[in-house]
């Protein structure tokens, strides 16, 4: 006979706890090298748990998606949520209470900036998920970092815009932090040239978002006529393109023009969003954007919405398994883009590889770097 004392009593595993399990299995996968069938049957466990999470505990989320059945679902089978909702609704699916902070998007002058609300689970993930990815192309090697941006504050309290989030992210990659621009965004030529005078023979880490290098700093370089030299920096950038490509500034345009400029040999774009806030794609030597083991893309008809194959241009949807406090684990983004592989791009890396080509027609310019320019 069993004594009563030792009877085990089987507590019922909560939603938390699964989404939990299933996000340190997929984490656990390597970034970039793992076939797309095996990442897929990975990520939509965890797709379909926050789905479920999500139902329960946004009301907004489940007047959209509540009908949709989990059973027997491939990638492109989960319900997206447009990105503009994010401007229009407060969508959270936590207790006020365990919201952390929030972070707002860097619309342009008189819009209304998307909202994202983090807690605890979602923050810690995002910043373990982001240093993974950035890793594969940095290292784990904290470098010397120039920020092309100013030092201005970007933050009030619990509420954060993504211009900073985007700074604060990639910053854990550095030391010895300078900032290129002013609060008035002329370069700070002092700072800059004490920053390559100090690191001209070593390795270096430069971040600045898209259009902001270009127009800030690149441009103010010629202009001034001024030398800078920074041989072994690699320069990461992202968003902000849509302006770039008004003026006929294409991706090898830009990477030409850092070069030709700065010295900087190694340029990596990268595509990311505040409504996805430690989810990025990394662009690859070959110069496309890459898929991590944690996310992916579904490519979309414009009209239909239906899924598009290799070799077609339409809207992106993102899905990332992190985004546990509010619903913005698949998003339909209003950015046009062209899904070129699955698992065999040259660079060897697996999983799919895309570009990503211009806005939706008639969508206003958005992104961190873009409310620089609406400021300018």
């Amino acid at each position: 006979m069993q004594d009563d004392d030792s009877v085990e009593t089987d507590i019922p595993m909560t939603i938390e706890d699964n989404y939990l399990t299933k996000l340190e299995s997929l984490f656990e996968v390597p970034v970039y090298d793992v076939s797309q069938v095996e990442k897929e049957r990975l990520l939509v466990e965890v797709l379909a748990t926050l789905h479920q999470h999500h139902v329960e505990n946004c009301e907004s989320y489940q007047r959209l998606a509540s009908t949709w059945k989990t059973d027997n679902i491939q990638l492109s089978d989960i319900p997206f949520v447009a990105v503009r909702l994010f401007k229009l609704l407060a969508l959270k699916s936590v207790p006020e209470s365990k919201v952390l902070k929030c972070l707002t998007s860097s619309g342009t002058s008189g819009q209304v900036p998307a909202k994202i609300f983090l807690d605890a689970i979602t923050s810690r993930w995002q910043s373990k998920v982001l240093v993974r990815i950035l890793q594969q192309f940095l290292g784990k090697q904290r470098l010397p970092m120039l920020i092309i941006d100013s030092p201005g504050n970007h933050q009030s309290g619990s509420r954060v815009n993504a211009r900073f989030a985007g700074i604060q992210g990639l910053a854990m990659f550095g030391r010895d932090h300078t900032y290129a621009l002013n609060n008035d965004m002329t370069v700070d030529w002092e700072a800059v040239e004490a920053f390559c005078r100090k690191y001209e023979n070593d390795n270096v880490l430069v971040f600045g978002f898209t259009f902001m290098v270009w127009h800030y700093f690149i441009a103010a370089i010629k202009s001034a006529n001024r030398t800078v030299r920074l041989p072994n920096a690699h320069l990461f950038h992202s968003g902000g393109w849509k302006k770039l490509q008004s003026q006929s500034v294409d991706n090898h345009t830009f990477k030409a023009g850092v070069l030709n400029l700065t010295g900087i040999p190694k340029v990596t774009n990268f595509y990311g969003m505040a409504e996805q806030v430690g989810t990025v794609f990394m662009e690859c030597e070959h110069g496309f954007l890459h898929a991590p083991s944690t996310a992916d893309v579904v490519f979309r008809d414009c009209y239909d919405f239906s899924e598009l194959n290799v070799g077609q241009t339409g809207l992106i949807q993102v899905l990332s398994a992190l985004p546990y406090s509010y619903p913005g684990f698949s998003i339909l983004t209003e950015d046009l883009g062209t899904l070129h592989g699955v698992d065999d791009c040259q660079c060897g890396r697996k999983g799919k590889y895309f570009t990503v080509e211009s806005r939706l027609p008639k969508v206003e310019l958005r992104g961190c770097s873009d409310t620089a320019a609406a400021a300018s």
